[in-house]
């Protein structure tokens, strides 16, 4: 019963619009809607889950307890908090992870998520004693994961969460009432109850026109390998290809902000270095 519990809610125009407003209006809900009038040619456009700037300051305008944006498919969600700021999506998974641990419905205690998700999560979920286990970027390796280990709760930062006791995809309107759900239980506002742990920050790098196969380079490899030694327990490095473009991406979370500025660099300058000396062989 969400009686009591005031909305917005920004369906992309896209397959959330019809179902999603009636479902918080049938649990009692006050829903403030966006995105609500599907043409053909707006689904995802300037609004949704890849832009919720608009859900979040309309929450705030509104005093809404909790914003809601789905993509245009329905299956991703991000969420505001009452002041107009946009939740990070391994604070959702934390917070589900640990009432459903509470709650004795969390199997294997443990949670798949991927190579980006932060460090932050790894270390919250551990002190609960869950384990974090890491895949490939896709909910597709999510879910072969989640099956493979028996397990029954994953996600991505991006809001993909995974429930495979209702579902065996992402569901971005059943993540949502289980959210607003566990929110209005906890009788906490949502900039309290729904950042659980602190963020580790994380800096990006891409570096494009460059041959992706670099990467197996030995000087190169040996330079991430350094760099990861540097960092320790206390950081993280992702240095990968990516699989659409001709780009790699290079990725270091530490606490230290000054050491991820030189630890990105460091490898940056390694690749370019190493694929401008193999060309000219």
């Amino acid at each position: 019963d969400l009686t009591g519990m005031k909305v917005v809610l920004d369906c992309a125009n896209g397959a959330g619009y019809k179902v999603g407003p009636e479902v918080f209006f049938e649990l009692g809900a006050e829903v403030v809607t966006i995105g609500t009038e599907p043409n053909g040619m707006n689904i995802n456009y300037e609004c949704g889950a890849m832009f919720p700037i608009q859900m979040a300051e309309k929450t705030k305008l509104q005093l809404a307890d909790l914003g809601i944006a789905l993509d245009g498919d329905a299956d991703r969600v991000v969420f505001s908090d009452e002041e107009g700021q946009i939740i990070h999506g391994d604070h959702i998974i934390a917070v589900l992870a640990k009432e459903m641990k509470l709650s004795k419905q969390l199997l294997q205690n443990q949670v798949i998520g991927t190579t980006m998700s932060n460090l932050g999560l790894e270390i919250f979920l551990d002190s609960i004693n869950i384990n974090l286990h890491r895949t490939n970027i896709g909910d597709r390796y999510i879910l072969d994961e989640m099956i493979k280990s028996k397990t029954n709760l994953g996600g991505e930062p991006s809001g993909h969460i995974l429930l495979t006791d209702y579902a065996k995809t992402g569901d971005g309107l059943l993540t949502a009432i289980k959210i607003i759900s566990l929110l209005k239980k906890s009788g906490l506002k949502a900039s309290q109850y729904l950042r659980p742990f602190k963020l580790v920050p994380q800096s990006l790098k891409n570096i494009r026109n460059i041959d992706k196969n670099i990467l197996q380079n030995n000087v190169v490899k040996q330079m991430i390998l350094n760099e990861e030694r540097r960092l320790g327990v206390n950081g993280r490095v992702l240095v990968r290809a990516s699989g659409t473009e001709d780009l790699i991406r290079i990725m270091v979370e530490s606490k230290n902000q000054k050491q991820v500025k030189e630890i990105i660099e460091n490898i940056a300058s390694t690749i370019v270095e190493q694929n401008n000396f193999e060309k000219n062989k």
